[in-house]
């Protein structure tokens, strides 16, 4: 698939732990169809056989709404299930590496928190990083914030597209106004809604005000 940033506006990653009354595939088609435009397939407590499964279905829907499809981490997986790209955090393989394993026509996003890992991680042949905790979150107990001040500078050292990840709730996006982002990356803010269309709309509508086109 060929990478657009502009498609980085708004961001679903996946949790299955909040899929209670729909299953994980139909809140995914329910995202996509209110207005998300990526997706990454993100699971840290199912087993590889079932997050396989998982993810060759979801790559489905996504690929129905034309929606560019990531898995967190995960090479083999993405690899096997046919995915679009990987996702990687400072923690796992580096930029240099997910791109030696995938080849140059996917899509290959790097998780930084500081000017200096966003220049290597561009250097290193990512599409686009993804910043954060620029607001406290539960969702991922061990993340560190992020300030506004250093997404700004991340956003200004690199040439590549910025989403900023980590607390986003609709209230707080315009805090994030004037930073450079293109886009911004969620998880609870759709997928604990009840209305996640709903919720969807909105966070388009909000990011739409606050991100330079």
């Amino acid at each position: 698939m060929k990478f657009d940033k502009k498609s980085l506006l708004l961001y679903a990653v996946t949790d299955s732990s909040w899929a209670k009354e729909n299953t994980l595939e139909e809140q995914v088609e329910e995202a996509l169809k209110a207005g998300v435009t990526f997706l990454q397939f993100r699971e840290k407590e199912m087993s590889e056989d079932k997050m396989l499964l998982q993810a060759v279905r979801i790559k489905e829907i996504a690929k129905k709404y034309n929606i560019p499809f990531v898995i967190n981490d995960n090479v083999e997986i993405a690899l096997k299930c046919g995915a679009d790209g990987v996702h990687v955090g400072q923690e796992d393989m580096s930029g240099f590496e997910a791109r030696r394993l995938l080849g140059d026509d996917k899509i290959i996003g790097v998780s930084v928190q500081t000017p200096e890992q966003a220049r290597m991680a561009e250097n290193q042949g990512a599409d686009y990083l993804g910043v954060g905790s620029v607001f406290n979150t539960l969702t991922k107990k061990d993340a560190q914030e992020v300030t506004l001040e250093t997404l700004k500078e991340i956003c200004e050292s690199v040439t590549i597209p910025v989403i900023a990840i980590g607390g986003i709730q609709a209230e707080n996006i315009v805090k994030l106004k004037d930073t450079g982002i293109q886009g911004i990356a969620v998880i609870s803010a759709i997928f604990a809604e009840k209305d996640i269309a709903g919720a969807t709309k909105e966070l388009v509508k909000k990011v739409k005000d606050i991100v330079n086109e």
